[in-house]
């Protein structure tokens, strides 16, 4: 469980090599030592710097195992791994890929395959995490969202919509789960610098991995259930919400 400083004993990071995902990781450890767990791609090349990456940060100790988010059918067996050795108390769902957003969408195997990344793998270990914290009574669940699926937009509306449906599954989920003792914070940044923004041309209000991992920090500590990063985020994005189609379409978004 969290402890008296708010620091959980055990962390699991979904993408253990996401960016993003071993930032947050590593702003809860600043709190004290945890048991870390990453689940990679099998053969993913850069699983090796994240485990360098959570040692340095203060885990106590690092398993990486293999976490196929192409085949739901092999989570079970990934999340029975990830709680083998204890409790979770910390559950981070960072896994996600965004490719060309206008090639995507004209690519069946590459929407499909971005699609069952984004939103199919993220239901399924999240099913299977609210049973495992359902059980334990306890632990939190960090959802990576994005602002784009607040407003789906031409310009990257596969990703968007895959994003607008994990935000909805895991809102969902954080209410179910509410009674258990267990909780669901989603996090809707907008562009943040990382590995797959690199090639991207930098958007107003983006952000740093380290500003995003503060924030989440901040909103577990603080019980909420959604956060934007950065904070403005929330207000520009309740006036998007209800521009009409005609003048959003318009929009330099």
């Amino acid at each position: 469980m969290f402890n008296a400083v708010g620091a959980p004993q055990s962390i699991l990071v979904l993408g253990g090599s996401s960016e993003i995902g071993l930032a947050i990781a590593g702003e809860f450890l600043k709190r004290g030592p945890a048991r870390v767990v990453l689940a990679v791609v099998p053969g993913d090349p850069a699983a090796d710097a994240a485990v360098t990456t959570v040692k340095s940060a203060g885990a106590t100790e690092v398993e990486v195992i293999d976490f196929d988010a192409l085949k739901p059918e092999t989570h079970p067996e990934v999340i029975d791994k990830a709680f083998a050795g204890g409790d979770i108390d910390l559950a981070i769902v960072a896994a996600g890929v965004q490719f060309d957003d206008e090639a995507v969408w004209q690519d069946h195997k590459k929407a499909v395959t971005e699609v069952t990344i984004n939103y199919t793998a993220a239901v399924s270990v999240g099913v299977l995490l609210g049973e495992k914290f359902k059980q334990q009574g306890h632990g939190q669940i960090v959802a990576m969202s994005s602002v784009a699926g607040e407003r789906v937009r031409r310009s990257n509306f596969l990703y968007g919509s895959s994003k607008a449906g994990l935000d909805g599954f895991y809102l969902g989920l954080g209410e179910a789960l509410t009674p258990s003792g267990a909780h669901v914070l989603v996090v809707r940044p907008g562009q943040v610098r990382t590995r797959l923004s690199a090639n991207v041309a930098e958007a107003p209000l983006t952000v740093n991995k380290e500003d995003v991992a503060r924030a989440v920090v901040a909103g577990v500590d603080a019980h909420k259930e959604i956060i934007w990063v950065p904070g403005p985020f929330r207000f520009i994005m309740m006036g998007l919400r209800h521009v009409p189609r005609k003048v959003f379409r318009k929009l330099p978004v």
